[in-house]
């Protein structure tokens, strides 16, 4: 039987998920948006381009350490925001912040969370970003940034492709809702699960902990996740109200959900410090670009004093590496660590990091490198258009 002694990889841990998550859950974790094209290509993307290494170079100390926000990580992988962790496992975002403490590297917590940004800044002292949407309650969502300074967090994060929910179709098949709940649909795969479902009746707080205040976020009864974010979400936001976010904040600030050399560009004029290049995981508009194949371009239009973040599809060590080697500053890892997360908790996390930790310094020596530093365009070709000596 799999556990995760014997968990190996990412997709054996997305298997463990799978055993032990009520069928809604795990699918919310693993879905994307209509066919789920974009959902797939996000990881079959890396393999259009194919490592080219270089032999008789020292590589018998591996630096994995990068600089990123202004702050050391010991591995140039972190935590990206996904909400609603307690969905996955009792032990809720706080789990996934003291596990990536311990890899020295960054957590970020989403506004959606079922955790407060205070309660994350108390569980640790590594880098932490909070992830922010701008909301009809716009008073809320300058609140969020006298907060997050207030609790130390060290950077800031505008996710900007989410102006209403996606057509998530795995969703309305399982008949997800946040908080869950025992329906006729429901109930079978709630009872061939009990350690989920024991834990549903020992911890029933599923309220999303940094609005709740402010809105009924889900207090009142259950109603579809999508019914919730087309209910708050803000379709007006224009790039001026994130350039007055990025001037409320002042300090480092990311936009994620950027595709386009236009877009990125229009983001470093009004001050954004770093890019996260991402479609919401394939999850938001189906169709689109895999983030891989935006990241050249970007880079290209951007220059070379801008982070750019990688997100979505790692799923392996040789993954990153490709990603830092066309011009990443470091990649963030979602679905991966909820796979982990609802395998088994903290320990599955760790798992989970200590995985793509070792793949990644057994990589570095194969293919020549010894510091993240040393990554360049020169060890990636893409297959197709490479030259043939």
């Amino acid at each position: 039987m799999l556990s995760l002694s014997r968990c190996n990889n990412i997709n054996d841990l997305r298997s463990l998920a799978k055993r032990r998550l009520p069928r809604s859950m795990f699918h919310y974790i693993d879905g994307g948006a209509d066919d789920e094209v974009t959902l797939r290509r996000n990881t079959d993307a890396f393999e259009d381009y194919e490592i080219q290494p270089r032999f008789l170079r020292p590589v018998d100390e591996i630096d994995t350490t990068v600089t990123l926000f202004g702050k050391k990580l010991d591995v140039p992988f972190f935590i990206a925001p996904t909400g609603m962790s307690r969905l996955f496992h009792h032990t809720k975002e706080n789990a996934v912040a003291r596990a990536a403490a311990k890899f020295g590297t960054a957590y970020s917590l989403s506004t959606l969370g079922t955790a407060s940004l205070e309660k994350i800044a108390e569980e640790t002292e590594g880098p932490k970003m909070f992830q922010i949407y701008i909301l009809k309650d716009r008073e809320l969502t300058r609140e969020f940034v006298e907060r997050c300074k207030a609790a130390n967090y060290d950077a800031l994060c505008l996710t900007v492709d989410v102006p209403l929910a996606g057509n998530r179709e795995r969703d309305k098949v399982t008949g997800m809702t946040m908080p869950p709940r025992f329906t006729m649909k429901s109930f079978f795969s709630f009872f061939i699960h009990p350690n989920w479902s024991f834990n549903f009746l020992l911890h029933p707080d599923f309220r999303l902990a940094n609005v709740v205040h402010r809105v009924d976020a889900l207090g009142k009864g259950a109603m579809g996740l999508i019914e919730y974010v087309n209910s708050q979400f803000d379709r007006t936001v224009t790039w001026d109200d994130a350039s007055r976010l990025i001037q409320q904040w002042g300090g480092p600030f990311v936009i994620k959900g950027v595709l386009t050399s236009e877009d990125a560009k229009r983001a470093r004029e009004i001050g954004a410090t770093a890019l996260m290049i991402s479609n919401h995981g394939g999850r938001q508009m189906d169709g689109v670009p895999a983030a891989i194949d935006c990241l050249e371009p970007i880079r290209d239009a951007v220059g070379s004093d801008m982070e750019l973040i990688l997100d979505g599809g790692i799923r392996r060590g040789t993954h990153m590496l490709k990603a830092l080697a066309l011009g990443a500053n470091a990649v963030s890892i979602g679905k991966a660590y909820l796979y982990g997360l609802a395998a088994g908790g903290q320990k599955g996390v760790e798992l989970v990091l200590q995985i793509l930790k070792n793949e990644l310094e057994r990589d570095m020596a194969l293919m020549g490198c010894g510091t993240i530093q040393e990554l360049s365009k020169e060890y990636v070709k893409h297959r197709y258009n490479r030259s043939i000596p």
